[in-house]
């Protein structure tokens, strides 16, 4: 979803976020369904959540979860999504640097619900080792 409004000379609009000048959002059936779940009050359209998205971008409020990673990101140090960026072909801010398309792959949750996301690392760790042991486990009742 492009946000709607006036446009800079070059005839996109961008955000900053980073190192990417975001001129594009895209919010996945996946995430849109996480976000269902896990943050929103009900069914939310993929056009709500991609405007929400925009406001944050707009606001500030959409900051690096690690200081080195570029795919997950925190809104309001509370809301923990992972983003994708993708290069816009032949779209340029007026520096000449290429925008970017921001691809919202899901929604994992909110740290002050999910006490586990406040250490992504221990957490995705903790995930393939517990997943590790029910495929054991189930193998060995298949025997």
């Amino acid at each position: 979803m492009r946000e709607k409004g006036t446009a800079l000379k070059s005839g996109a609009i961008h955000i900053p976020l980073g190192d990417k000048r975001v001129a594009d959002i895209v919010i996945t059936h996946h995430a849109g369904r996480r976000y269902a779940d896990r943050i929103g009050q009900g069914d939310s359209e993929v056009y709500e959540i991609a405007k929400w998205a925009w406001t944050w971008l707009r606001e500030g409020r959409i900051t690096p979860y690690y200081r080195n990673e570029q795919d997950v990101y925190l809104v309001d140090d509370d809301l923990v999504m992972v983003a994708e960026f993708a290069d816009l072909p032949d779209q340029f801010d007026e520096g000449g640097r290429p925008l970017h398309r921001m691809i919202v792959v899901t929604f994992l949750g909110r740290m002050s619900e999910t006490i586990e996301l406040r250490d992504l690392k221990s957490y995705y760790s903790w995930l393939r080792h517990s997943r590790r042991m029910t495929l054991m486990k189930n193998t060995r009742k298949r025997r």
